[in-house]
């Protein structure tokens, strides 16, 4: 009997040990996870500047942040496109490309839509954006990709590209560097000048990249057609044989004759051209703001200055290529949406802005910051209402026919092709893309 009890009490002992342990394990079962937003990008100048605002926002808010970095933009595309048909997309991604691309993405439910979000307090959040900026993630009612209209994602920097003007090699050839070039032909007279005075290039760029050409020519394009016509051009009732479009193709044959142009640059990287200009080879370029954080690091003492395109005609205004430079959008399946869309509200509010014009030269936006920007950047930020941009045009040029004439730009550029001739080949594209 004795050894009956003492058996009896252990079980008892032993049951009281596990109903303890249980309510622990309940305990710690019924214990908040820790929220972690991941975040995926390609900025790979801006890493730093992400885990600063990662680590402010985890002090402030308790939710841990984690920005992970792919790069070449070509390998993080191919990393978003896989891990989207694996349903294995972060919390916040970009998308890199068409407006397409964000269109599909949008149709096979991966990306929340915004607009409720942006609606809230009297459209607060959606207010405080550059319209150009935030436009570039907006589907309207007439979009021409099957989207329900809506806004799709957050800006967190605008991007606006411009002609650059070397101010030393300016000085050297006897020109004035504050008294830039406002039309084609002082465009390539001052060129030519400081070419044949300092015996370095007129021009240079990254016309190895066919979007670089393609977004010159287009701005020539509205210039001297309008917009108007150009979105017809796109529509595919004017054709790219018009007259003006064979003005725009002749002007590249003009810079090739005029001698003004670095001997590589239809095979030359964005980067290399940057590189390039840094080192005051070249009198002029053309490239997007990025180039102002690209050029710091490069050359701390270049001085230069930003123009606008050197128009071609006084019958429509100059348009520049601009809008959102990188946008993030939500995961509409996540479990955490709501504290995604905390966090993207919360890094495009003026101090985090302010923060990120600071660290990484970039163009803000959101609005209210411009006792912030530094100089160069303020007179890029002037010319906001004169951007455009095909992710905001109703209807965007098919992939196949920018190609040919990203293709036929670069070979009038090397001489072999003649304007008329690739006008031609473009519009034959064009036609066979209509009738698929």
């Amino acid at each position: 009997m004795k050894h009956s009890f003492r058996f009896m009490g252990f079980l008892g002992i032993c049951f009281l040990l596990l109903t303890i342990s249980g309510c622990n394990n309940s305990t710690q079962a019924s214990a908040p996870k820790e929220k972690k937003l991941v975040i995926w990008h390609w900025m790979n100048d801006r890493q730093a500047a992400f885990n600063t605002l990662a680590q402010k926002y985890k002090a402030e808010t308790g939710v841990t942040i984690e920005f992970k970095l792919f790069f070449p933009p070509d390998i993080y595309s191919q990393k978003v496109i896989a891990a989207a048909r694996a349903g294995s997309l972060p919390e916040i991604f970009g998308i890199l490309g068409e407006k397409s691309t964000m269109g599909s993405f949008i149709k096979a439910k991966h990306i929340a839509d915004l607009t409720p979000y942006m609606e809230k307090d009297g459209a607060s959040w959606k207010n405080s954006f550059y319209p150009q900026a935030l436009d570039v993630n907006v589907f309207t009612t007439a979009n021409t990709y099957g989207v329900i209209p809506g806004i799709y994602g957050v800006p967190i920097d605008t991007t606006i590209m411009g002609f650059v003007a070397s101010k030393a090699l300016l000085q050297k050839a006897g020109l004035d560097p504050n008294k830039l070039p406002g039309t084609f032909d002082e465009f390539v007279r001052e060129a030519k000048t400081v070419q044949e005075k300092t015996g370095k290039n007129g021009f240079v760029c990254g016309w190895g990249e066919g979007w670089l050409v393609n977004c010159m020519a287009t701005e020539w394009a509205i210039n001297l057609m309008g917009e108007d016509k150009f979105i017809k051009t796109i529509k595919g009732e004017v054709p790219y044989t018009d007259k003006d479009w064979l003005e725009v193709f002749t002007l590249f044959v003009k810079l090739k004759d005029a001698g003004i142009l670095n001997a590589n640059i239809t095979t030359m990287i964005n980067k290399e051209s940057e590189d390039a200009f840094s080192k005051e080879q070249a009198a002029f370029s053309f490239n997007g703001s990025w180039s102002v954080n690209v050029y710091k690091q490069l050359n701390p003492d270049l001085e230069y200055s930003f123009f606008a395109l050197p128009k071609i005609s006084n019958n429509f205004p100059v348009k520049l290529w601009g809008g959102a430079g990188s946008s993030f959008m939500v995961n509409n399946t996540s479990p955490l949406k709501e504290e995604a869309v905390n966090f993207l509200k919360w890094i495009t509010a003026k101090n985090q802005q302010d923060f990120l014009i600071i660290e990484t030269n970039n163009l803000p936006s959101i609005k209210g910051c411009e006792k912030t920007l530094p100089p160069i950047l303020s007179e890029l930020n002037s010319r906001m209402g004169q951007l455009t941009h095909p992710n905001i045009w109703p209807c965007n040029e098919d992939s196949r026919v920018l190609e040919i004439m990203n293709q036929n730009l670069q070979q009038i550029v090397m001489g072999v092709k003649k304007p008329r001739d690739a006008a031609k080949e473009i519009q034959e594209v064009k036609e066979r893309v209509k009738k698929q």
